[in-house]
């Protein structure tokens, strides 16, 4: 497995375009980290954190789907928004979740 395995691959125009139509509404309409998660859930997806990037992950197949970068609302972006999230770092040091 490779030091990436865990992240998305690079979208194509499409895909980046179909997410970005799906999720920005949720991304943008959220207030706090809270609400964001509730809203993601609703719609099938949560939030997952692994090598300091933000990713939207399918629930039903697990599959990291894509960045928040991927989809124009990076992780900063959104820190600067709800503040920093409180986060627990996974025995492996390179994944996290909500505290």
């Amino acid at each position: 497995m490779t030091e990436d395995a865990a992240l998305p691959g690079k979208l194509d125009c499409e895909t980046r375009a179909q997410l970005s139509r799906a999720l920005r509404p949720i991304l943008d309409t959220a207030t706090d980290w809270a609400s964001l998660g509730t809203l993601l859930k609703a719609r099938g997806y949560v939030i997952a954190f692994r090598r300091g990037r933000l990713l939207v992950v399918d629930t039903f197949t697990g599959q990291a789907l894509c960045t928040g970068s991927d989809v124009g609302r990076p992780l900063a972006s959104l820190a600067r928004r709800f503040g920093r999230p409180r986060l627990r770092a996974a025995p492996d040091g390179s994944t996290a979740a909500f505290a």
